[in-house]
């Protein structure tokens, strides 16, 4: 049976950062999935970024993903690895991680013209 990255997203939202009470997939951390089978066997590259360069915890978020897709029996092998090209920042997480997080919706803009009649 083949896995779909909609069951891939589905494991990536039980992955949280530590720090953050917000899964990973709805913080905008997962920048790809790629799903191969080959020969009866399912592998899955995860390409993800972290909230800063710094942190600490990047080995122990993509050691969780791999350790949870594995665990899905149908996936052979699951392999993660970090990038900061493109860099993430916040307006990269869903409308909902943002309103956990406090983050307010962006302001409207004015569209009046500053002419002067």
């Amino acid at each position: 049976m083949s896995v779909t990255e909609p069951q891939v997203i589905e494991v990536l939202k039980q992955c949280y950062d530590p720090e953050i009470p917000v899964d990973l997939w709805s913080l905008g951390l997962i920048y790809d999935i790629k799903i191969q089978d080959q020969d009866n066997n399912c592998y899955i590259d995860i390409i993800m970024s972290l909230t800063t360069p710094g942190c600490a915890m990047g080995n122990y978020m993509a050691q969780d993903i791999k350790t949870k897709l594995e665990a899905v029996s149908e996936i052979t092998e699951a392999n993660v690895r970090v990038t900061f090209d493109p860099p993430w920042n916040p307006e990269m997480m869903s409308d909902e991680a943002k309103g956990k997080l406090g983050f307010s919706p962006p302001a409207a803009t004015d569209q009046k013209s500053n002419s002067v009649d």
